[in-house]
């Protein structure tokens, strides 16, 4: 599903015009950013966290070369589902 579906979706389930499930889809996935970049996560019961992993500067290989590089420590997102979002899935 893209993200104009999405929207398609939201408007059509809320009886919001496509303008505004589009805004209210930005506001979340704003506020979802700002958070994390603030190093919180994000809790959406029975749907799922979000939330910021650091991931430890570490030695990999270019796949072309064979070459030994440096991996800088980086942050990155990770989500958990949570439990009425994986039993909606099996």
């Amino acid at each position: 599903m893209q993200k104009a579906e999405l929207v398609a979706a939201i408007a059509e389930s809320a009886s919001l015009t496509k303008r505004e499930a589009q805004d209210a889809l930005n506001a979340l996935t704003d506020s979802v950013t700002d958070a994390l970049s603030r190093g919180e996560s994000v809790s959406l019961i029975g749907f799922g966290t979000f939330s910021q992993r650091h991931r430890a500067a570490r030695k990999g290989k270019n796949p072309q070369t064979g070459a030994v590089m440096d991996i800088p420590a980086s942050n990155s997102v990770a989500f958990k589902p949570g439990k009425a979002l994986k039993d909606a899935c099996n």
